[in-house]
């Protein structure tokens, strides 16, 4: 089938492009040396030293990347993955309107999953803009929350909707991946409601940033998932 091929290799890309976008972006903010004397010197905000944020936590995702040069990587993958993330939900709808016999439906993951896609459109453009004003930054930080709501709530009404056809496209799917499909949506739902009480409150900014990169690659990952989880068509 023409849309399973389809959604692999979009899910490939979607799972790549930010992956390889933000640890470029890390990569240069602890070798900004690597710059100097060139036309990429990176900012002062954008340097760091030595760091494995996905353990120490010593560095966030926002000024590894916010900053020149490395916001010309950034802010294009993300743009680009935000499109490609509309097209995959699209099509995912298309595919389950097919296995239910329904046609021109706009299924719930669809809609959650195009207004991530927006949200994080939107975030990326914001992303580095400096300003005083405490709406900005508030909505900043509502934008960057609605875009993680969004995409979970999107991933499992997806997932929820294949578990329901599994009998019908038993001979399209990998049944082990999907079972760890359900449990990385629900450590991911989990991990959310369990950090809340740490993430309003003042300090623990070493486990933020931690918690920021380590989720960050748990909600890609539901994407290279997806690649294995259709067979080849």
């Amino acid at each position: 089938m023409k849309e399973i091929a389809h959604i692999r290799l979009l899910s490939l890309w979607i799972f790549l492009i930010p992956f390889i976008a933000i640890n470029t972006c890390l990569f240069i903010s602890i070798n900004y040396h690597l710059f100097e004397n060139t036309f990429f010197v990176v900012d002062q905000i954008g340097r760091s030293g030595f760091s494995i944020p996905y353990l120490d936590g010593s560095l966030s995702i926002s000024r590894a990347s916010r900053t020149f040069p490395q916001y010309l990587i950034f802010k294009p993958g993300m743009v680009l993955t935000a499109i490609l993330l509309c097209i995959y939900w699209y099509k995912n709808n298309s595919l389950i309107n097919y296995f239910k016999d329904t046609h021109n439906k706009n299924n719930a993951f669809m809609v959650f999953g195009v207004l991530s896609a927006i949200f994080l459109i939107i975030h990326s453009l914001l992303l580095g803009v400096e300003t005083d004003v405490k709406l900005f930054k508030f909505l900043r930080r509502v934008v960057l929350l609605s875009f993680i709501i969004f995409e979970i709530v999107a991933q499992s009404l997806l997932v929820l909707n294949f578990y329901r056809l599994k009998e019908k496209i038993n001979n399209f799917f990998n049944s082990n991946i999907l079972k760890i499909k359900i449990i990385l949506v629900s450590v991911l739902i989990t991990v959310a409601i369990v950090s809340v009480p740490l993430l309003i409150k003042s300090g623990n900014v070493h486990f933020k940033h931690g918690l920021e990169w380590n989720y960050f690659i748990g909600v890609i990952l539901f994407y290279l998932l997806t690649r294995l989880f259709w067979k080849k068509t």
